[in-house]
């Protein structure tokens, strides 16, 4: 119980716990798919997107989260749908399309920043503030989370679908296909820009890629898989965020960096590909 006090007695311990669970629920999912579309690049490069745009609201409103946050909002849908049209109107795939626009965005949002704003202002946009999660903050996370449950919910078949065989979808419904895409990656989009109020833009797409990828390991079935990600976010953020209170460390990236240990972990022993799991079953294979 002890191990636990700080979640018992203090608001902003408990407000941090629950952004984070809620980002959890609905972000890590997001990230399986990512991940099995090939486009894990693409969460990266909208985390960046959301910078320019959340600069502007910085600019416009100073520290506002709202404004912050509608402004990262519509950047990133810019982004996203300026990549779309690259890649079907040139020879360049959307993966490849994102890494020539993410860091342009990244700059350019910075250099906003840079304009107004001091090295600490700078740093919460980048970096978060997890710890200072208001209870404002804390009901805008957790209505996203909801929204975005509901939203994957009402177009699930056909994005697992498109994820699987998306010739399939296009050939035979493609306005549906093109729908359904634009779709994910507003959900995508949304959900960054709800951690990048948490946990800034740098680190906001580690609790949706990382723990996705690590799931992987451990489940083939794409339910089992969301699942066991969005285990190991919450684990990651309890863990993190008690690694912050007792050493005194950077809440956000602690979290992040929990995840990326049980990702090394998830490599090493898996049961799904990971390494012992190989050498299990070659050698298994060689003595029959």
């Amino acid at each position: 119980m002890t191990f636990f006090q700080p979640f018992i007695e203090f608001d902003f311990m408990r407000h941090a716990l629950l952004s984070c669970l809620c980002l959890s629920l609905s972000a890590t999912p997001l990230g399986v798919l990512l991940s099995l579309r090939r486009l894990s690049l693409a969460g990266d490069a909208l985390s960046h997107a959301v910078l320019p745009g959340a600069a502007i609201g910085y600019l416009l409103f100073g520290m506002s989260t709202l404004a912050m946050g509608i402004g990262g909002l519509i950047a990133g849908l810019l982004v996203a749908l300026l990549s779309g049209i690259i890649s079907r109107t040139t020879l360049l795939k959307e993966d490849a399309s994102f890494s020539g626009l993410y860091m342009g965005a990244l700059a350019l949002g910075i250099t906003l920043i840079s304009i107004k704003g001091s090295g600490m202002d700078l740093l919460n946009i980048l970096f978060g503030s997890l710890l200072a999660v208001s209870h404002s903050a804390l009901i805008t996370t957790a209505t996203i989370s909801l929204f975005s449950l509901i939203l994957l919910r009402l177009i699930y078949r056909p994005l697992v679908i498109d994820t699987f065989d998306s010739d399939f979808l296009r050939v035979r419904h493609r306005p549906l296909a093109i729908i359904i895409h634009g779709v994910f990656l507003f959900l995508v989009v949304l959900n960054l820009v709800s951690g990048f109020q948490i946990l800034g833009t740098l680190m906001s797409v580690g609790l949706m890629m990382v723990p996705a990828v690590s799931a992987r390991f451990w489940a083939v079935r794409l339910l089992p898989t969301m699942l066991i990600a969005s285990l190991i976010a919450v684990l990651s953020s309890v863990i993190g965020l008690m690694l912050s209170w007792y050493s005194a460390l950077p809440a956000g990236p602690a979290v992040v960096l929990c995840s990326a240990v049980i990702f090394l972990i998830s490599c090493l022993t898996g049961r799904t590909n990971g390494w012992l799991a190989k050498v299990y079953f070659r050698h298994s294979g060689a003595k029959q």
